[in-house]
């Protein structure tokens, strides 16, 4: 896998200098800088690959690769390769990653370029100071990256071309697995048997909403709220009605006196600038992006666009990277900028440090931030797409809210204390809290805030306490305000958070998560709806088949140490012995389940309808097609008579009252439908339930097992208890 040196042109006069870059778009950009006595050539990509139609490595021979240029790439590798061999110079500007770094090895391998002629430049971020300072900093191709992206890419062809041909004997066609991919589906597919398993239970909790005394023929707006905190000095237990009743006639009769007022204040600083992932996230949160979107808008931002007069430039540095390192004079000219637009005082007296996780950290990138914080998004909106535009403005806002100073409150806790007005508060049996902030200074917040996270728990804010609260201050109850909860199953995915919990667990790197997303859906194994990731029947036998019999390598903890093992390559560590330690084992591994996995007949023995077929009287079966079961004539193919399988739910549809049904998407997920469509097209992912809706008597459906939610209110209930009184 080492490079071998080209031969030397020796015909003709060598001139000019020739430039490679990856996009057409890119090489524009970049073309503008450079100027005159330079050529910039696009390679549109990778230029060679493993072949499609085999393994392409040779396990007996140190798993070398065979590489072959593509088809629909010849033409741009023999154009390459005639342009380098009249250049005087070539340089190599690839992507800044690994990635990048093996893109340009295998152009000079295909393209026959002379080692000695031939550079590696490296910037991340396509401005004309950025290029100048590469171009006059070359370096020789980095031979340890670029082992640690073809093991990278061997390894995962030999998962991916051992594991899909076992499914397609055991299973059927068009199935696949990979090494990361396999583990993503894993993920989605424990999150879901979870929900599936997970037992509601119910508690309550207990706030007053009280006023001082003073007020009380005041505005309304004067009372506050304050939350049960402890009984009898012990946290509150409330887990039914009944539990909770006794308490309220209590406090109804009870003296509510003040105890420990406590003032403070509270800093908020604000988020680190983006990374891969954490773009990803709160792009999918704040703009309702998938992961690949939001990378193709970045790779877009990134490469250059059209500015006007100012021409090709890129706005964002490289997409691609797990760090928040910021360069001094980014971090410079962001202070700047905000002095003159925000004040001094949103300037903080040092500029942030933003600490990058350890384990993930690999490259000395810089977080994704605007390459000129000047280029405000009201500036280069004329010039965007409006997806791209909005990408922009956040990616702009959160590095330049990063540079500014915290956010500080004002912060109020107060104790208040309820019982017999005769016992001293501090020995009655219910001690309830009520906290509060104020921001005194809006700090970064005055330009961004992050958004909250889809699994993020509703909490109750502020309870509005009065600023001149007092010790010993009587209060007076206007109500108690009891709530039933239930507890809640874990949240099913969403492409943000699975990214998030892959990073977390060290699966994958930055380049690879939309790939990853995008790779278990197109092959069926996970379906997208309202933005939360589901299993489909495929996904969920699959996974099943796998984890059975490749524990190891359908382990989050395996995988994350094969990563970290796949990282010190480019440290420097010998690439074979780590491939040659994995196969060892998976190739047993493999050898055992090819014989201990029986065949999955999905063609089985006809099952009989009971009933015969209304156009010829042969009896009708149930058959197995592409988009699910259906009803056939047994007498298939001379008579080609099918009916729809009607599995009624037992619940009538709200709409037309007429059955609903179980219905399979073309992938095999489950929904429920009625059985008169079109005319009637209400439909529902969760499964409807018989009992009505206690409080409305609409339609229940089903969202875990023992918790149900109402289509027509929204209130959800406790399925085994939904005939209790109402709270």
């Amino acid at each position: 896998m080492k490079s071998k040196a080209a031969p030397v042109e020796k015909s003709g006069r060598l001139a000019g200098k020739l430039v490679v870059v990856e996009s057409p778009a890119k090489a524009k950009t970049i073309g503008r800088y450079l100027g005159r006595g330079y050529t910039v050539k696009s390679s549109v990509g990778h230029v060679r690959d493993l072949l499609k139609s085999r393994l392409s490595v040779d396990v007996e021979n140190d798993f070398e690769p065979e590489y072959r240029v593509s088809n629909d790439k010849r033409q741009v590798v023999k154009e390459l390769k005639e342009a380098a061999a009249k250049a005087k110079e070539i340089y190599l500007a690839t992507d800044p990653d690994r990635e990048g770094e093996a893109i340009a090895w295998h152009v000079l391998e295909a393209a026959e370029m002379d080692p000695a002629r031939t550079k590696r430049v490296v910037f991340h971020e396509i401005t004309k100071p950025a290029i100048e300072a590469a171009f006059a900093h070359p370096r020789d191709i980095d031979m340890d990256r670029v082992d640690a992206q073809q093991a990278r890419r061997i390894l995962d062809r030999l998962v991916g071309y051992k594991l899909s041909p076992l499914l397609w004997r055991k299973v059927r066609g068009r199935l696949s697995a990979g090494r990361v991919q396999s583990v993503a589906v894993r993920q989605v597919v424990e999150r879901e048997r979870e929900i599936d398993q997970f037992v509601s239970e119910e508690y309550w909790t207990l706030a007053a909403e009280l006023i001082q005394q003073a007020h009380q023929n005041g505005a309304n707006d004067a009372s506050f709220r304050a939350k049960l905190h402890k009984l009898n000095g012990e946290d509150p237990v409330l887990p039914t009605e009944a539990d909770v009743l006794p308490h309220l006639d209590i406090l109804r009769r009870a003296t509510w006196s003040v105890g420990e007022v406590r003032l403070g204040k509270r800093t908020r600083r604000p988020s680190a600038p983006f990374t891969t992932s954490t773009l990803q996230q709160e792009a999918s949160r704040r703009l309702n992006f998938g992961a690949s979107k939001t990378m193709q808008l970045a790779q877009r931002l990134y490469e250059g666009v059209d500015l006007g007069q100012d021409g090709s430039t890129g706005l964002i540095t490289y997409m691609r990277t797990d760090s928040v390192t910021v360069s001094k004079e980014a971090q410079a000219e962001a202070r700047a900028f905000i002095e003159e637009e925000y004040g001094p005082d949103y300037v903080p007296a040092q500029p942030p440090v933003y600490k990058t996780r350890a384990k993930a950290a690999q490259e000395a990138h810089e977080a994704i931030r605007p390459t000129g914080v000047v280029r405000t998004p009201k500036a280069v909106k004329a010039y965007l797409k409006r997806d791209e535009f909005r990408l922009y403005k956040l990616i702009w806002e959160r590095f330049v809210s990063s540079q500014m100073s915290p956010a500080l409150y004002d912060t109020v806790s107060a104790d208040v204390w309820a019982g017999e007005g005769r016992v001293p508060p501090e020995k009655r049996p219910y001690l309830f809290r009520a906290t509060g902030s104020t921001l005194r200074f809006a700090g970064f917040l005055a330009l961004y805030e992050e958004s909250k996270s889809e699994d993020a728990q509703d909490e109750n804010g502020d309870d509005n306490v009065p600023a001149d609260l007092t010790q010993g201050e009587l209060l007076n109850l206007l109500r108690l305000l009891p709530q039933q909860h239930f507890t809640q199953p874990p949240p099913r995915y969403t492409e943000a958070t699975l990214v998030r919990d892959l990073e977390e667990h060290g699966i994958g790197r930055p380049s690879t998560y939309a790939a990853i997303l995008s790779t278990i859906q197109q092959r069926g194994y996970v379906e997208r709806q309202d933005k939360r990731l589901y299993p489909t029947e495929t996904g969920l036998l699959v996974n099943d088949l796998l984890v059975q019999h490749f524990p190891e390598i359908l382990s989050v903890d395996f995988t994350a140490r094969l990563e970290d093992e796949l990282d010190t390559i480019a440290e420097g560590k010998p690439w074979v012995p780590v491939i040659s330690g994995f196969y060892e084992s998976f190739a047993r591994n493999l050898e055992v389940a090819d014989k201990a996995i029986p065949k999955i007949d999905l063609k089985a023995e006809p099952e009989f309808v009971g009933r015969d077929c209304p156009l010829c009287g042969k009896p009708l079966v149930y058959r197995q097609g592409r988009y699910g079961r259906f009803i056939g004539c047994s007498d298939f193919p001379a008579c080609r008579h099918t009916e729809q399988i009607l599995e009624k739910v037992g619940v009538a549809c709200p709409n037309d009252g007429g059955d609903l049904i179980v219905k399979h998407t073309k992938r095999g997920r489950i929904f429920y439908g009625c059985a008169n469509y079109p005319e009637c097209e209400w439909t529902s992912w969760k499964k409807p339930l018989s009992q009505p809706c206690r409080k409305c008597g609409g339609l229940l459906v089903e969202v875990n097992k023992s918790t149900g939610e109402c289509t027509r209110c929204g209130e959800r209930q406790h399925i085994a208890q939904a005939e209790a009184v109402d709270a």
